[in-house]
């Protein structure tokens, strides 16, 4: 099994700074992969890279195995591209969208639009510009998986829906990515519905990817830390490099280890041995995605 997104020092720059810087993205096929990071960290951007939308400034990437700069009709045939802010033909209805993009794709599957016409619970004779968010995002959605693509792109997809059709979205995703194998690419900002569907996740900030790894193995080695010092007890001035966001207030001395393993403990000990007192906390992804954004802010490398 390879890698269906794969990127080499890939770098967009405007005016001379760069939003994409030297990315190293690696994206396992089979995968549901969670692109995440603040407002204008370069996640769209990079999805513009990948789609062949921007030219890179310096750099290469690969998608389904073709350099991204040469990527055409027979590679989209096989991509579903679904972004935030992609323009749809407002005056058609579903069934005048699907006839409009069946030709297109040679593996269009008329049984399996038929399904997913059903799941998405998507009306015959209303124009997609009187739809609401979540019905548009769904007939855009219905449009990029009727072919069966080998890669779903999906840029924002949570903004503008309501809780019911997130939810409805997420399981939607899972089981059709569960029976056809699919490898799905995702940016949000939205953690809390990121972590019931990714399986891998990449942080990237000011344009540079900060970690890539699998879901599970992220969570895994990151731990709250919080304790009670005793009276008179300091702070050392120079912590672990493993200590994300220090913080003390009064008696209370918090942060979040980034590398929970057999030697945690003992870099606690030795930073305060007169506390008693070690209970790791584990982390949800939003928590451990907020540590390393305040870490990254702060100017911490």
């Amino acid at each position: 099994m390879g890698n269906v997104i794969q990127t080499n020092e890939l770098t967009k720059s405007f005016r001379g700074k760069a939003a994409v810087d030297r990315l190293a993205l690696e994206v396992p096929e089979g995968s549901i992969y969670a692109y995440l990071g603040p407002n204008g960290a370069g996640k769209t951007t990079t999805i513009k890279l990948l789609m062949n939308i921007l030219f890179p400034t310096s750099g290469s990437a690969e998608v389904l195995g073709v350099p991204s700069s040469q990527i055409g009709v027979e590679q989209f045939q096989q991509i579903g591209y679904v972004s935030e802010n992609q323009k749809i033909p407002g005056w058609m209805t579903v069934p005048q969208l699907v006839n409009y993009c069946k030709p297109m794709y040679p593996t269009w599957d008329d049984d399996f639009c038929s399904r997913l016409l059903r799941q998405f619970d998507l009306p015959n004779d209303t124009k997609l510009r009187s739809m609401s968010r979540g019905m548009k995002v769904k007939a855009m959605l219905l449009s990029s998986l009727a072919y069966r693509p080998k890669l779903l792109v999906l840029d924002e997809p949570f903004s503008g829906l309501d809780p019911l059709v997130r939810d409805e979205f997420i399981r939607g995703i899972l089981e059709l990515t569960e029976s056809e194998g699919w490898t799905v690419f995702v940016s949000s900002h939205d953690i809390d519905e990121v972590e019931r569907l990714a399986d891998w996740v990449g942080f990237i900030d000011k344009g540079a990817l900060q970690l890539s790894e699998k879901r599970v193995t992220l969570q895994e080695r990151f731990r709250q830390i919080e304790v009670v010092l005793p009276d008179g007890a300091e702070v050392p001035k120079q912590l672990p490099k493993e200590w994300l966001v220090p913080e003390r207030a009064g008696h209370a001395f918090r942060y979040v280890e980034s590398r929970f393993d057999g030697q945690a403990e003992e870099r606690f000990r030795s930073m305060f041995p007169s506390v008693e007192t070690y209970d790791p906390q584990s982390l949800s992804l939003r928590e451990t995605y907020l540590a390393l954004a305040r870490h990254f802010k702060g100017g911490a490398q």
